[in-house]
């Protein structure tokens, strides 16, 4: 995983990959993993957040702690909800689309030139899909998390502009450099683990030849466990 994370960083960064095909390619990709699906998500992502929100004032106000409701809101959700909610969707979204028969079929097929039609479809969809899924978890996020910022001023304060100044103090104080940096680089480690651990995992199938009927998207589980594994590297950090 960490050899093939590497070489599509390398290629990716590398002028000579984009040649048009490879420039369609990609669009079409980042058009399919993110456009289509950033509206109704979100959407979802803001009215799931409202009530969360909400939960968070009325009960912090019914227990006189009203202060820290807007703190609580941004670092639960904004820093750590968000950011895994839409790498697990991309990852679900991605799993969902693919058809592991088909390519596990093909790629462990016993004929040379099925083996290298295998080879080629897997080396001309790489990196574009790469780039795409790692782009459409940072941008369902970042999007996803001004929304959310939004909705928790609006929340606190009304539509009123007089809160502006102490919802800036404390947002700023929250998002201060270190875990600025950390939400950045955790939102990365997400992009690149939904986009490398399946393509990982279909590259290791054809590599020692395992064949599977199921169609659940191969390295499922380990993605899982990595997510959870920076999620909780990420808490260990900031917290401990």
């Amino acid at each position: 995983m960490v050899y093939l994370g590497a070489v599509a960083l390398v290629m990716a960064f590398s002028p000579s990959t984009y040649n048009r095909s490879n420039r369609l390619a990609t669009s079409r990709y980042i058009y399919t993993s993110t456009w289509q699906v950033l509206p109704w998500f979100t959407l979802l992502a803001a009215l799931v957040s409202l009530v969360l929100i909400r939960v968070v004032v009325v009960t912090s106000q019914s227990y006189g702690l009203s202060r820290y409701a807007l703190e609580m809101v941004v670092r639960v959700l904004v820093l750590e909800l968000i950011p895994l909610t839409a790498a697990m969707f991309v990852a679900l979204r991605a799993g969902l689309a693919f058809n592991a028969g088909d390519a596990l079929a093909l790629a462990a097929a016993s004929t040379p030139d099925r083996s290298r039609q295998a080879q080629n479809r897997l080396r001309q969809d790489l990196v574009p899909q790469v780039i795409a899924n790692a782009f459409a978890v940072l941008s369902l996020a970042m999007v996803s998390s001004v929304i959310v910022l939004v909705l928790a001023y609006t929340s606190v304060y009304g539509l009123s502009p007089w809160g502006l100044g102490d919802y800036t103090r404390t947002v700023g104080r929250i998002f201060n450099p270190a875990v600025t940096i950390g939400f950045v680089l955790k939102t990365v480690f997400f992009g690149l683990s939904v986009a490398v651990i399946p393509s990982a995992a279909i590259l290791e199938s054809h590599r020692y030849g395992r064949t599977s009927s199921s169609t659940v998207q191969p390295g499922a589980v380990r993605l899982l466990f990595v997510l959870l594994l920076i999620e909780a590297g990420s808490l260990a950090v900031k917290y401990i």
